[in-house]
Parts: structure tokens; C-alpha cells; sequence
């Protein structure tokens, strides 16, 4: 029998918008965070974040039929000289939203969440010094009980 995805496993579509929704409030509670976070965006960014980490985690791909592939979230976030320890905040804020979310406290569920993030910020912080060039054509990535698998072909 084949195990459900992170997605199912986390509760779907609504499980991932109560999660983006209490991400999204954890970072701007965060006195570093805050100030990327407290700008004003694009209009549907929880939803959207939502919808990303929903297709990377094994839902549907919404985010990339609605919005765009990969290489477009990667240049979001590239050439931001971030500092150093905001993934790490990123990733806190993250695993305290999965409870926030009321996510199941399954440890399985859990240190999948946390395995995936770690992996997430570290990407995004490899992009972030001044003057990254981020390449054309990345596809969004596939995350499984396993970790990162072989991406989706569209």
C-alpha cells in the first residue's frame, strides 16, 4: 500500500493555507523577519505560499499552473543579501507554525516538515548573495517522506 503525501498526511489545501496563514503571522512577529515580510506584496501571497508548499509536498500543481515554475520563486528571493541566520528563523517560524496551523503531531509528519524547510531555506539562502543569477527552466520541486525526489515533469 502506498503511503499518502506529506500533503495528504498534513490535511490538504486547507491544512497548508492555515499554515501559510500562521507563518506568514509568526514572521511578521519576528524582529528580524519582520522587515521583508512587512512589505507589501503581492495581494494573494498566503494563498500562493500555500499553493507552493502544497505542490512540493505532494498536492496538486496549482501553484505552478496559476502562478510560475521555480526560477521565478528562486529570483524572488535571490540577490538579497540575506544574513545569515534567517533561514534558521525562517525554519523556527515555520516548525511553530505547524503547530499554530494545528497540523497532526505526527513525529513522521513532523521531521519531514522540518527536513523539507531545512532544505528550502538553504536553497533560498544559496541565492541570496548580490548579483546571483538564478537559471531559466527550474521546475518546482518534489518532496517525499524520502526527501527531495526527481521534479515533477510538466
Amino acid at each position: 500500500m502506498e503511503r499518502a503525501s506529506i500533503y495528504e498526511a498534513a490535511g490538504g489545501g486547507p491544512a497548508f493555507l492555515r499554515l501559510a496563514t500562521a507563518h506568514h503571522a509568526r514572521c511578521l512577529e519576528d524582529p528580524v523577519l519582520n522587515h521583508p515580510f512587512s512589505h507589501v506584496g503581492h495581494p494573494e501571497h498566503i494563498a500562493r505560499l500555500a499553493a507552493y508548499w502544497g505542490e512540493v509536498l505532494g498536492g496538486p500543481p496549482s501553484f505552478s499552473a496559476a502562478c510560475n515554475d521555480q526560477s521565478a520563486v528562486m529570483r524572488m528571493h535571490a540577490g538579497t543579501g540575506a544574513d545569515d541566520d534567517l533561514g534558521e528563523r525562517f525554519s523556527a517560524c515555520f516548525m511553530a507554525a505547524v503547530d499554530d496551523a494545528g497540523l497532526p503531531p505526527d513525529p513522521g509528519l513532523r521531521q519531514a516538515l522540518r527536513d523539507y524547510m531545512d532544505w528550502a531555506t538553504a536553497e533560498v539562502m544559496a541565492v541570496s548573495p548580490e548579483h546571483t543569477v538564478v537559471p531559466d527552466g527550474l521546475s518546482i520541486p518534489s518532496w517525499t517522506w524520502d526527501g527531495l525526489s526527481a521534479p515533477r515533469q510538466a
